[in-house]
Order: C-alpha cells, then sequence, then structure tokens
C-alpha cells in the first residue's frame, strides 16, 4: 500500500508542474483566476498543517511540492512580465 501512496502523492505532486512551468514561459498566469489560486493556496497549507504531525511523507511530498508550483504560479500572477 505505501507503493501505491507513493505513486499517487508522486502523480498529484507533477500535475502542477505543466501550469507553472506555463506560467513562467508566458511569464504571466493570467488564465486562473484569484478566487481558485487563494482557495488553492489555503487548501494547501491547511492540508500540508493537519498531515505534518501524522508524517504520512507521501502526503507531505505531495503537498509540499504543490505548494512550491502554486508559489511560481502565484509570483507570475502577482508579478506578470
Amino acid at each position: 500500500m505505501d507503493i501505491i501512496g507513493w505513486i499517487g502523492s508522486i502523480l498529484f505532486a507533477v500535475c502542477t508542474i505543466p501550469q507553472a512551468i506555463d506560467s513562467y514561459k508566458r511569464g504571466n498566469s493570467d488564465g486562473l483566476t484569484w478566487a481558485f489560486l487563494l482557495m488553492w493556496f489555503f487548501g494547501e497549507i491547511l492540508t500540508l498543517v493537519y498531515i505534518i504531525p501524522k508524517l504520512d511523507y507521501p502526503l507531505i511530498f505531495n503537498y509540499t511540492s504543490n505548494l512550491l508550483c502554486l508559489l511560481i504560479i502565484l509570483w507570475f500572477k502577482i508579478k506578470p512580465r
């Protein structure tokens, strides 16, 4: 079951990478609304706060990776080129 958990977490973690790359290449995140981005951001933060004490490493990896990519997306929403 741990392998299944890691595979699922890796797939979820990498699904944000194409959007982060697209935002970086275009220099903006215009296609994404503030409401969506803020709900996504706070959802990631609150879920991390919940799972860190449980030491569920696949989920910690997933949400931390998503948060890093989301920060790139938010950067280009706040400071478009």
